[in-house]
């Protein structure tokens, strides 16, 4: 019977339990969102993130970032698993050609001992099969696989997670270029102001108290700005190393306020988390494995089949090797049954059975991690336009109270300290709308990656072929 054919008939015994996917522990909407069936999940980062600056970072990240290729390399040694595990559904085939010669002595009746010399020369095939009746590397081969599969969303979670922190990344330098600026143009301004209250004390009609607390207030802006420049070196070393290799940046061309009124960002339903997000796909695929491994443990109890053969010419001299009669041949059928093996058996099972619930554990809290992602991200985002929004009240406030300030410091009706309270306080506004402004950019780039955006997930099963273009197991 051909070996295909024996496959798809024990192919139906399998001891691995049917795979049941547990219920998602969570709510069936996220709080606050008001779900329409859609979700930004399915976007692509390319279309996603806009700026091309940005793009050719998140480009060259996933070809440099080391992280990446970590991830790539354990998903072609779980693929290599994968296909060894398939090979042994398959007989193992072995050619040996052997040679010896040596020299023994025999005791022939009224003779002494004789020396003989003995040689030998033989060509051999061999072949073994373990006949997998009852699915034991089935389910191994299974558990390899799914294993693989689960380490190809691993893979998308690590790319996922990198274009999030390439963009952030990128959003914490635009928004150190903008607060630079904003601190370079209140050092202008203060450096006026110092030259206007120097003046005037040194005509009489002014005090140094007034020169020193405008000296004081210039050096509060140029702090500002040296420590604004330090964060920005340290986000530019985060982002170089992040992207793999030395960057350049050009300058930005719009200002956060000019991005912050982007298309809204449904998040969609929390059922779509399932097919979306790689981290709870990995572990859906893993218990999977689980099962199967449970299946290889039970199969474990049952005896084990194999068939051994050979088949080739054997000779005492070269030349007579492939004439006359000097074919040999053997086959042995074995069925072995374990009888006694101390419960290592039956331990194998509990271990793959406490496997299976840790898998279900970690799928229920992957599931629940995900949900609070996808919860937070959303609460940041409301939270944060209504600040934006009072904090955009409080800076007019503020402009208006410095302008007057001055007006009456100018018009000797107040002291220098009421101008340097209202613009120290302008400036802090100032640098906070700015910092608001890309937290709540940086909320939808969180939304999007907390619901799995980024790359379509893998297929449950894969078609494509191994590198090497075979098909682990059949």
């Amino acid at each position: 019977m051909p070996i295909t054919l024996i496959s798809l008939v024990l192919a139906s015994c399998s001891f691995a339990p049917d795979h049941v996917t547990p219920a998602p522990p969570v709510a069936p909407r996220f709080p606050g969102a008001n779900p329409d069936g859609a979700t930004i999940a399915t976007i692509g980062w390319q279309e996603f993130f806009r700026d091309p600056e940005l793009q050719r970072l998140i480009g060259l990240t996933l070809t440099n970032n080391r992280d990446i290729r970590v991830a790539a390399a354990r998903v072609l040694e779980a693929r290599g698993a994968w296909q060894i595990q398939g090979a042994s559904l398959y007989p193992q085939i072995d050619g040996n050609v052997s040679a010896s010669r040596g020299r023994t002595l025999f005791n022939l009746p009224g003779n002494s001992a004789t020396p003989i010399d003995v040689r030998s020369i033989g060509v051999q095939a061999s072949a073994a099969w373990e006949i997998d009746f009852w699915g034991r590397l089935r389910n191994l081969r299974d558990a390899a696989r799914w294993q693989y599969l689960a380490s190809e969303e691993a893979r998308r979670g690590v790319a996922t997670q990198l274009i999030a922190q390439v963009a952030n990344g990128y959003l914490l330098e635009r928004e150190y270029e903008e607060r630079a600026a904003l601190a370079r143009g209140t050092i202008a301004t203060r450096e006026e102001s110092l030259r206007i209250v120097r003046r005037r004390y040194e005509v009489g009609s002014g005090t140094k108290l007034d020169m020193t607390q405008a000296q004081a207030l210039l050096g509060q802006a140029r702090a500002a700005l040296q420590a604004l420049q330090q964060d920005q070196e340290v986000n530019r070393n985060a982002l170089t190393l992040l992207v793999g290799q030395p960057i350049t940046l050009s300058p930005a061309e719009r200002r956060f306020a000019q991005i912050t009124t982007y298309l809204q960002l449904p998040p969609g339903l929390p059922s779509d988390l399932l097919i979306n997000r790689p981290d709870i796909l990995a572990a859906e695929r893993q218990l999977r494995a689980a099962n199967a491994n449970i299946g290889a443990a039970r199969a474990a109890f049952f005896p084990n089949i194999a068939l051994t053969a050979g088949a080739g010419i054997a000779s005492t001299d070269l030349g007579d090797l492939f004439s006359g009669p000097t074919t040999v041949w053997s086959f042995t059928p074995s069925l072995t049954l374990p009888i006694f093996n101390a419960g290592r058996l039956a331990a194998n099972l509990d271990v793959a059975e406490a496997r299976k619930v840790l898998a279900v554990a970690e799928y229920e809290r992957a599931i629940q991690i995900a949900f609070r992602d996808v919860s937070d991200a959303l609460a940041r985002r409301r939270q944060l336009s209504l600040q934006i929004e009072t904090t955009r009240g409080v800076l007019d406030a503020l402009t208006e109270r410095a302008r007057l300030a001055t007006l009456r410091f100018d018009n000797g009706r107040s002291t220098y300290l009421e101008v340097l309270d209202a613009q120290r306080d302008l400036f802090e506004t100032q640098q906070l709308l700015v910092q608001l402004r890309r937290a709540e950019v940086a909320s939808g780039v969180a939304l999007y990656a907390a619901v799995g955006g980024g790359f379509a997930p893998q297929p449950v099963f894969d078609s494509t072929a191994p590198s090497n273009g075979r098909t682990p197991g059949p």
